[in-house]
């Protein structure tokens, strides 16, 4: 005899196409944990990097429940359309169990919490789960709460949040490496309210913003944005941006990095008619998610400052990014773009076909989440982990500890001068990734 779940969830199959039927659980394993070569990840002195939650493949954004479950959107349509709850029920800073809560979907990359409800973007609508958190064993059918987002996968995976005037935000990418669309809705940032009403356009000439947040005291949107490829590997460089209203136009098509005028469309508007980025990033290293570092067990020079993941260079003859980079901020001005972790790229081997040499990447960080406590948490959709960061303050004796996973290296790489160091500087220069890595970063 069928079950009352059973028949909702072929009820549910056949009314939206999704199943809400219990989800299978996934539980972590210590194994491949232990096989990431964490020791290859180089950090300031007095942070530490171990991981956080395995068995979360393609993971990409990721957000906080109100009962500290992180969730995590995933793309790729080879990924199963896959959303996961990771849960901590312990406090050992160790994942005990992942949920997966949705699946199916059209590359859910976004996630959002807001009052009980998980809100996920696909790449042509926003859906919802309510009262997720209570539910993650038997998770809700999604509740459609747009669906009038254009349909293009290319640049279509998008990275949402909550706005400080409690408006959802959702990123449209341009649909093309560079084009001109009359669709005002096309390289740009939306907003609309939590029923899914009121949609809009927030800001333009956004070629593709895969990571946002608002400055805890200023509540100003920061976003990042992908430069164009086909121009060189050094021009255009990806762009931090400052968004402190609504109506503005950040260049795309026309101009790039805020100095760079597109030889297609170029000619037809000046880069002097649009808002130049805040800073410029390094050329193709896919600066995707992004906060504001808002703990407290960082020092203090960190809070309020902007940290970024950086996928990796997809087309660059020598790749750029794998990494986590700091942006340092005295008032609205970035005065600084340092590393703060790197070592997913670790050297060069040979291509699959044979010949050139390639990049050796075995991880690339795709979004950045403070924790309560203050720790961060970086998502990795190549390795299919969550990583946490810590920081372990000066002893009452005032010596500080010794930094963690890189006991093989001199004392002075392990030294907060290393991410400004000529070493440093080389660090990422090696050839081109392989090609089952060479794909759009968001």
């Amino acid at each position: 005899m069928r079950t009352l779940a059973g028949m909702l969830a072929a009820l549910t199959m056949l009314v939206t196409g999704h199943s809400a039927a219990p989800i299978q659980e996934q539980k972590p394993t210590s194994t491949s944990a232990a096989d990431l070569p964490l020791n290859l990840i180089k950090l300031p002195q007095g942070f530490s990097i171990d991981v956080y939650a395995t068995g979360v493949p393609v993971a990409r954004q990721m957000a906080l429940g109100a009962k500290g479950t992180v969730f995590v959107g995933t793309r790729n349509k080879n990924s199963g359309g896959l959303v996961y709850a990771v849960v901590d029920r312990n406090g050992d800073h160790k994942a005990d169990q992942v949920y997966t809560v949705a699946k199916g979907l059209n590359e859910p990359n976004g996630v959002a919490f807001r009052d009980g409800s998980l809100y996920i973007a696909e790449i042509h609508r926003v859906v919802r789960l309510n009262d997720i958190e209570a539910k993650l064993a038997e998770p809700p059918a999604p509740v459609v709460v747009n669906d009038t987002f254009p349909k293009d996968t290319h640049h279509g995976q998008k990275f949402i949040a909550f706005g400080p005037d409690g408006m959802l935000y959702v990123p449209v990418g341009a649909p093309c490496n560079v084009c001109e669309r009359d669709d005002r809705r096309y390289a740009a940032i939306m907003r609309l309210k939590p029923d899914g009403s009121g949609l809009e356009v927030f800001a333009s000439g956004v070629r593709n913003t895969v990571g946002f947040d608002w400055h805890p005291q200023t509540k100003e949107l920061w976003f990042t944005d992908n430069g164009r490829d086909m121009m060189g590997d050094d021009v255009p460089r990806d762009e931090l941006n400052r968004a402190p209203k609504a109506g503005l136009h950040f260049g795309f098509p026309y101009c790039h990095q805020g100095d760079v005028a597109d030889p297609e469309f170029g000619a037809k508007r000046s880069c002097k008619e649009f808002v130049p980025p805040a800073r410029q990033l390094d050329a193709h290293v896919a600066a995707i998610g992004m906060r504001f570092y808002t703990g407290s067990m960082f020092p203090a020079e960190y809070r309020n400052q902007v940290i970024i993941a950086e996928h990796g260079s997809w087309n660059r003859s020598i790749p750029q990014g794998y990494r986590v980079s700091l942006v340092k901020l005295e008032g609205n001005s970035a005065v600084s773009y340092t590393r703060f972790a790197e070592g997913w790229l670790r050297g060069v081997k040979p291509a699959p076909a044979g010949g050139a040499m390639v990049g050796d990447v075995w991880g690339r960080p795709a979004d950045v989440l403070v924790m309560p406590d203050g720790a961060l948490l970086v998502s990795d959709d190549r390795a299919g982990v969550i990583y946490r960061i810590s920081y372990k303050r000066q002893s009452a004796a005032g010596s500080l500890p010794e930094c963690s996973r890189t006991k093989e290296m001199p004392a002075w790489e392990c030294s907060e001068n290393f991410v400004n160091s000529p070493l440093a500087a080389t660090s990422s220069t090696l050839p081109l990734a392989s090609s089952s890595e060479r794909r759009s970063a968001g």
